[in-house]
């Protein structure tokens, strides 16, 4: 291969990587099946790609064709050399509104497409649920559809032409009239009209197989239609022409309830006459709360569009009419259309689990059929289901007959993949005996090329054959796909998985402790990949910095299964190669909401360090930042505060302490507060309050470097009403004695002093045998809460987060770390479930800032929003990440990915913020990135509320 790779660099302008890195990202996509590629080219334009093509067919290398990898049926991966268009061949090239037409490169993703076509009232009719980082490229070789397809088609109706690269390196410029067929195209087919006219059924998704049939006569002998869906076995694409449609100026959405699954089937062809956009469907095992929803125990999502809001309702109206429901809601307010639409969203098979959390997978993910046979078809399928003691949730594109479901097959055993074999070849016979294709969406791959005989039978499948040796004679692109396919049942992604758990320091409580299965998670579905983060999102703000695979979730969760593989990344936890796409994860924790399947890459990193360092020197930064509290402690118990604030004020000083504690030198070093929080309050003198006690956790930033965050939020909450306590400081040795909780004079005598701690900075450093040791001290010292009822109020997000989810799942063999996690509430959880009576101040201001990536992710922002609203804070956070992260903008290399990630949302949040808002910012690393780069104050909710109480309704002290 060392003689293709230099062939290969000297011919291409793109990039070339044979590297571990680079073969490891690709060797899956969103499939059960792997393959690993001998290298991987991104390409800069066509000329790049007709040089790969040369060289590849010299070395008799075969070239596979890849956009967002998000394919699910395994023909995005490959065993010879992978094109991905993403880097660079990802340009909207033009758009002519007057004509309704685009010029797209292979790599554009859709969303682009649709935000440019926006401003002209038109959009790409197809729209995948993975619209946000799926490819035209993708979508052309899948012939993909969406949910719009009712309305406008599948990708194939909406291509006009398309420019070709052949693997013997022929231009072609495919369209109608047999425009761009290669030699021997037109020969085939016009020998074979009988069998084109009569061999392919006929319904409005049948993707399986080549389209042959497009080269009919009557069809206009379009050869661009007929290669969509070719899955890159043809040629390689490299410009397409497609077609735009207006969308209409308003929409409404009737959601239509029925009393089950079935009866909702029967009825969605009956809606088409209407003129829908969708008819989508799904049953109320898909649901995870049906509060919104009308009463049934299944849903119709139908679509209409009109002029206006009006028009659009009327229509949905008259659908509402002509159905027998049993309920139904229409909704025209865009706000509760999308809130809908994501509980259908929610629902979707990209999520690979069962409702109750066991894993499901794809294979079986978009068969189709008659619409009209869509009731009885879902009745025989659940019956095979439960013949072969397999569970799955079908829903999906009711009104085209095409249903996606995910199966909970056992992939892992030879006895349960013999299972999926044989419910694989039955559920085929089922879908030919109903009219249907084993595709309705996403292409065969490996997943159903096999049993392509059974539906077009043998003489068929053999004229495809003959179609693919005309493109492609020398089977030099993405063989084993479509034709000759590999079995269905090899090569799958487990099967090079350890059997034996892996020895870990989590418990991952969602996988059975088994941290394969936590990274098993992760099938490539590539939410992450998504270049804006749309609302409250904040995953994967390392990708969108830095647009590179290997900094996606996915990517990383890529990396962890070629590791625990063995064979691509060799060196295990020592991998250089993981460790480097771990190194810009800014453990946001992001994923853990964001991805469909809760990936936490945060703690798969700080599993990965904990083994990748064990017995090893760690960089400076592990110490100086990850063992923070012991320093901050230190300074404390010295009262050096002052000295150290003026020594880091000294540049040359500073420059030194940084580049010695692995500091990025852009940094500056934060002042700590000449006060601590906690010598505050033992001068404060008793404090007010009479109703519920509540423990305030003296945080490190709280304590050390916010402590104004501290005091202010004693002042709310026992404004509110509440008594609050801190944290005991004494940690007893011995046994209680006596009634059980009484403690002996020498136990007394011999108590140790000490401070609890989240463990939050030896986590996100994975120091975890540091951390294990902080946190069980922290449970000693909390055991006498844990005898009360009172809650734990924790005013820093991040330390929140680490509490209610690391400790219970780095303790996970320790009763006591469930039972603190369970008492963690925020400061808005606590004032909302502990003083329900209590107004906050009305403070009728504007309110910016960002949402604390944790909170967004573990703990939830609810309470917030309800505690914003009362006292009169207007406004949305954004989403996304402040790019601070802890100790991860602090460390040296980390800087440009640090203030782009701010960049993205919460700075130019702040800038264009009217000159009276307040700047929100819980975290103290939020509060420090709007002071160093934007040179804004961030506060506290706490802050805000406090000097509300303290101006009073005039602008006065109240009651002073």
């Amino acid at each position: 291969m060392s003689d293709l790779e230099a062939e290969l660099r000297k011919a291409v302008r793109g990039d070339v990587g044979f590297d571990v890195t680079s073969r490891a990202l690709v060797t899956m996509d969103a499939s059960n099946y792997r393959r690993v590629p001998v290298g991987v080219v991104a390409p800069r334009d066509a000329e790049d790609v007709a040089a790969v093509l040369e060289v590849c067919r010299a070395h008799g290398v075969p070239v596979v064709a890849r956009g967002g990898g998000t394919s699910i049926a395994g023909q995005a991966t490959g065993t010879g050399v992978v094109l991905d268009f993403t880097r660079y061949m990802n340009r909207l090239v033009a758009l002519d509104a007057g004509a309704r037409t685009a010029v797209v490169q292979p790599g554009l993703v859709l969303d682009r497409l649709q935000e440019a076509a926006a401003p002209h009232g038109l959009r790409f009719g197809p729209d995948p649920s993975t619209h946000s980082r799926c490819t035209l490229g993708g979508m052309i070789g899948n012939n993909s559809c969406g949910s719009h397809s009712v309305a406008w088609g599948t990708t194939a109706d909406n291509v006009r032409e398309l420019d070709v690269l052949t693997a013997r390196g022929e231009r072609l410029r495919l369209g109608q009239g047999w425009a761009g067929a290669p030699d021997g195209l037109r020969a085939l087919a016009e020998g074979e009209l009988a069998r084109l006219r009569t061999g392919f059924p006929e319904l409005p998704r049948r993707i399986s197989g080549y389209a042959l049939d497009a080269l009919l006569p009557e069809r206009g002998a379009d050869v661009a239609r007929s290669f969509c869906g070719s899955e890159g076995t043809l040629g390689v694409l490299t410009e397409a022409v497609v077609s735009l449609v207006e969308a209409p100026p308003a929409r409404a959405l009737a959601v239509l309830g029925y009393a089950d699954e079935g009866a909702a089937a029967e009825s969605a062809a009956g809606l088409l006459p209407y003129g829908p956009l969708t008819v989508e469907g799904m049953a109320a095992d898909l649901v995870r709360s049906a509060a919104e929803l009308p009463r049934g125990g299944a849903w119709l999502f139908v679509e209409t569009g009109g002029e206006s809001a009006g028009e659009a309702r009327a229509r949905a109206e008259t659908i509402v009419r002509a159905a027998d429901v049993v309920d139904a809601r229409v909704v025209t307010d865009g706000a509760a259309q999308r809130a809908l639409w994501r509980i259908r969203e929610d629902a979707s098979g990209t999520a690979t689990r069962m409702p109750d959390g066991t894993e499901a997978w794809p294979g079986w993910e978009d068969c189709a059929v008659p619409p009209a046979r869509l009731g009885a078809y879902l009745r025989d399928f659940r019956a095979l289901l439960t013949a072969h003691g397999l569970r799955g949730a079908p829903y999906g594109h009711f009104g085209d007959g095409c249903i996606h479901v995910r199966i909970d097959f056992d992939l892992l055993t030879e006895a349960g993949v013999g299972r999926f074999r044989r419910f694989s070849e039955e559920l085929a016979d089922l879908v030919v005996a109903y009219g249907g294709s084993l595709s309705g969406e996403h292409g065969d791959g490996q997943a159903r090329a096999e049993l392509l005989p059974r539906m077009y039978g043998d003489e068929t499948v053999a004229l495809f054959e003959r179609a693919k040796a005309v493109w492609d004679p020398d089977d030099l692109l993405n063989p084993g796909m479509l034709v000759r396919p590999a079995p269905l049942d090899s090569g799958l992604r487990f099967a090079v998985l350890p059997r034996e758990p892996v020895d870990v320091a989590f418990g991952y409580p969602g996988d059975g402790g088994d941290f394969t299965a936590a990274v098993r998670r992760c099938v490539g579905v590539a939410k992450c990949r998504t270049t804006t983060a749309s609302g409250p999102a904040v995953m994967c703000p390392s990708y969108r910095a830095t647009g590179e695979e290997r900094h996606s979730t996915r990517g990383r969760a890529r990396l962890l299964h070629e590791m625990l593989a063995g064979e691509v990344v060799t060196d295990g936890w020592r991998s250089e190669e993981v460790r480097e796409a771990l190194d810009l994860c800014l453990s946001c924790k992001g994923c853990r909401s964001d991805c469909p399947v809760e990936v936490d890459m945060a703690t798969y990193k700080a599993e990965f360090l904990h083994h990748h360092y064990a017995g090893r020197r760690r960089p400076a930064a592990h110490y100086s930042m990850g063992r923070l509290p012991v320093w901050l402690r230190w300074v404390s118990r010295t009262r050096t505060a002052p000295l150290v604030n003026a020594l880091a004020g000294v540049r040359p000083l500073a420059w030194v302490a940084k580049r010695v504690g692995g500091i990025a030198v852009e940094r500056d070093i934060p002042r700590l507060a000449g006060e601590t929080f906690s010598r505050w309050w033992r001068g404060r003198g008793s404090g007010d309050g009479s109703g519920d006690l509540v423990v305030l956790w003296p945080d490190t930033f709280t304590e050390h470097l916010s402590p104004s965050v501290g005091r202010a939020a004693v002042r709310v909450l026992e404004a509110a009403g509440l008594r609050v306590a801190l944290p005991p400081t004494l940690r007893m040795r011995g046994r209680p004695v006596g009634d059980g909780r009484s403690r002996s004079a020498a136990a007394l005598l011999t108590a140790r002093r000490g401070r609890v701690c989240c463990g939050l900075t030896y986590v996100s450093t994975g120091q975890l045998d540091h951390a294990r040791v902080v946190l069980r001290r922290t449970l000693d010292l909390m055991e006498p809460v844990l005898e009360t009822d009172a809650p734990v109020v924790v005013l820093e997000p991040s330390c929140a987060a680490a509490l209610r989810s690391d400790l219970p799942e780095l303790l996970h063999d320790d009763p006591r770390a469930a039972r603190l996690a369970a008492r963690v509430l925020t400061f808005a959880e606590t004032l909302e479930r502990h003083a329900p009576g209590w107004r906050p101040p009305r403070l009728d201001r504007p309110a910016v800032g960002q949402t604390h990536c944790h909170q967004h992710a573990v703990l939830g922002d609810t309470a917030d929003r309800g505690l914003r609203e009362a006292a009169g804070l207007d406004g949305e956070l954004t989403g996304g990440c402040c790019g601070l992260a802890g100790n991860f903008g602090f460390e040296n290399g980390h800087f440009e990915v640090s203030a782009t990630c701010a960049e993205e949302q919460l700075l130019p949040s702040v800038r264009a913020a009217d000159p009276s808002a307040v700047v929100l910012a819980d975290g103290f690393s939020c509060r420090t990135q709007l002071e160093q780069l934007a040179g804004v104050r961030g506060r506290h909710l706490a802050e805000v509320l406090a000097q509300g109480l303290d101006e009073g309704p005039e602008g006065r002290p109240e009651g002073r």
